[in-house]
Formats: structure tokens, C-alpha cells, sequence
């Protein structure tokens, strides 16, 4: 079976927006579906399921990679419509699924009046639905290993597809919007942690994956090279966070809206209009305050000069 028959990304939209959030189906011996993204994007998801020729009710193990509502968001539906379903993800982030009362509440102050548009509807899931992974266990299946890929959040797994090395990575290797741009740190508050992200970095570079599927968006090649320059990406941030809070807080707030003006400019030549509907909701703002409150936490972090996956 080709890798193209065994992975398939599924764009599950993002407000009518194509190319924003992938879902990943890994087909072998069982059905595996990575991240459904948010229970406002269902309908498409078992449209684009279908015309993959895998409809839902066929998929037995529901991967999270992390419990925000844009990679998450559909898991209690799905586990309502297909009894079948078992929900895998970090056992640090299972009680999530079984009251997720605050992470809406933590989702909806970071996008206000837009979150119910966006996300939709969260459900609970049942507790003996889910199986929560544990540090040393490989994962569901003998093909499939997860890996802990802290520092967007701190329970983050990625998923190995050891038949042809193929990492479903969520958001361990950041934004990649179009084949040729440049990786986007994803860093919104309030679990981002930089040492623990470059130290992910490294480790997926040790493993050296032949193609990722990143949610945001594609499945791409060369993950240790985005790697090296996602690690790049961080430190660059981080330090003009750093040296804008030392001119003061009104500073680092005008900084902040500048970041995501420049990083729409950089980043139009390769998505054209489509780049402000993205960062409308996903606001590069809202990745440099992430970055802000981790140096406001961490005032004492020796920053490395450079940092390379070698």
C-alpha cells in the first residue's frame, strides 16, 4: 500500500476558510483519525471522510495530539455518534474531555464573541471512552508510537507512523500554510514553554520522520529541516518579546499588533487574501502575548545565541 493510500489529510475548513485545519485518517489494519478539529467543522469532516472513501463509522481510535477546541473540539460528538470509537491522548489532559468546562472557559476569553462561530458546541466524553497515554507506553497500535512533543502545550503527543515514517505532528512543528513559506511559531497563552519546545524539536529531529502532517496545513517533507527552522522562529521571537518588555509594557503591546501585521505581509506572497481570514482567527498577536507571558514567567531563562537540530 502506498503512503498516499495509508494518509490522507482531510481539510475540515475553518469558518468557509479551506486550507486552516487538517484532520489526518492513517488506514492499516485499523482506522485511525488524528484530531477532528472543532464540532463546528463536523459536517465537513464526514463529507471529506466519505469522499476519501473512509467514512467515520469505519475509524475505531480517536488520536488527540492536544485538547485545544481547533484540533479537539468534535471529540464528544463523534464519541456520541459512533459508539465504537475508543479516544486516545495525554492521561495529563483526559480529565479535559470529561468536564471540558475550563478549557472553553480559557478558549472563550482568548476569542470572545467569535468563539462559539468558530468551535461550536463542546461535549463531554465519557470516561471509559478514552485511554489516556502514559510516558513509556508506545500507543494503540503496534505500527503507530506516540511521542511527547511538549512546548505548544505541555501534554502535546505527535504520532509515528513507523510503516513509512510519516509524523501526524499537530502543532509540534508549528504553522506551515504553503509549501514554500516559512514555518509560523504557534504560541498562544497559556501553555507555551520554550525549552521544553526546542528540546521536542531535537527529539523529532533524532527520529528524523520522512513527511509530516502539520494541522495547519499539509503534509509536507523535510520535518528536520522545519524543525531547524521552527527552533529558529522561536528564539527570534522570544527575543524581541524579551527586549520589548524591557521599554516597557505599552511598548510590548504595540509590538504585539505589529508582529501580526508583518507576519500577514510575510506570509500573503504565498496565501494570498486568504492569510487574514486565518490570522483573523488565529492572530499572530495572540502568539506573541503566549511568548510574552512565558517570559514574564521565566525572567531568568538564558536564551541560547542560535539554536540548530544537529
Amino acid at each position: 500500500m502506498a503512503t498516499g493510500d495509508r494518509i490522507r489529510q482531510l481539510d475540515v475548513g475553518l469558518d468557509g476558510l479551506d486550507g486552516a485545519i487538517g484532520s489526518t485518517l492513517l488506514v492499516g489494519d485499523e482506522v485511525v483519525l488524528v484530531d477532528p478539529g472543532p464540532s463546528s467543522s463536523l459536517d465537513r469532516l464526514e463529507e471529506r471522510a466519505e469522499a476519501a472513501e473512509v467514512p467515520l463509522h469505519e475509524v475505531r481510535h480517536l488520536l488527540l495530539t492536544h485538547v485545544h477546541l481547533d484540533h479537539a473540539g468534535a471529540t464528544g460528538h463523534l464519541a456520541s455518534r459512533y459508539p465504537k470509537l475508543t479516544v486516545h491522548l495525554h492521561e495529563d489532559a483526559a480529565e479535559h474531555l470529561v468536564d471540558p468546562t475550563r478549557l472553553v472557559a480559557s478558549t472563550r476569553r482568548t476569542f470572545g464573541d467569535a468563539h462559539d462561530r468558530l468551535w461550536g458546541e463542546v461535549r463531554p466524553v465519557p470516561t471509559h471512552r478514552i485511554r489516556g497515554w502514559r510516558p513509556g507506553d508506545r500507543g494503540p497500535l503496534s505500527w503507530l508510537r506516540a511521542l511527547p512533543t511538549p512546548g505548544h502545550a505541555g501534554h502535546h503527543l505527535s504520532y509515528l507512523d513507523e510503516r513509512d515514517g510519516t509524523l501526524v505532528a499537530g502543532d509540534a512543528l508549528g504553522i506551515l500554510l504553503a509549501e514554500e513559506a516559512p514555518v509560523h511559531p504557534a504560541t498562544p497563552p497559556p501553555g507555551v514553554d520554550l525549552e521544553a519546545w526546542l528540546a521536542t524539536l531535537d527529539e523529532i529531529s533524532a527520529v528524523g520522520p520522512e513527511r509530516a502532517a502539520w494541522s495547519h496545513f499539509g503534509i509536507h517533507a523535510n520535518p528536520v529541516g522545519r524543525a531547524g527552522e521552527l527552533g529558529e522562529a522561536l528564539i527570534a521571537l522570544f527575543r524581541r518579546v524579551r527586549t520589548a518588555l524591557e521599554r516597557g509594557d505599552a511598548y510590548a503591546d504595540a509590538d504585539g499588533e505589529a508582529f501580526d501585521g508583518e507576519t500577514r505581509r510575510t506570509l500573503r506572497q504565498w496565501r494570498g487574501d486568504d492569510v487574514d481570514p486565518y490570522f483573523d482567527a488565529f492572530a499572530a498577536s495572540t502568539d506573541y502575548a503566549g511568548m510574552r507571558r512565558f517570559a514574564t514567567r521565566n525572567p531568568g531563562w538564558s536564551i541560547p545565541d542560535t539554536w540548530r537540530n544537529e
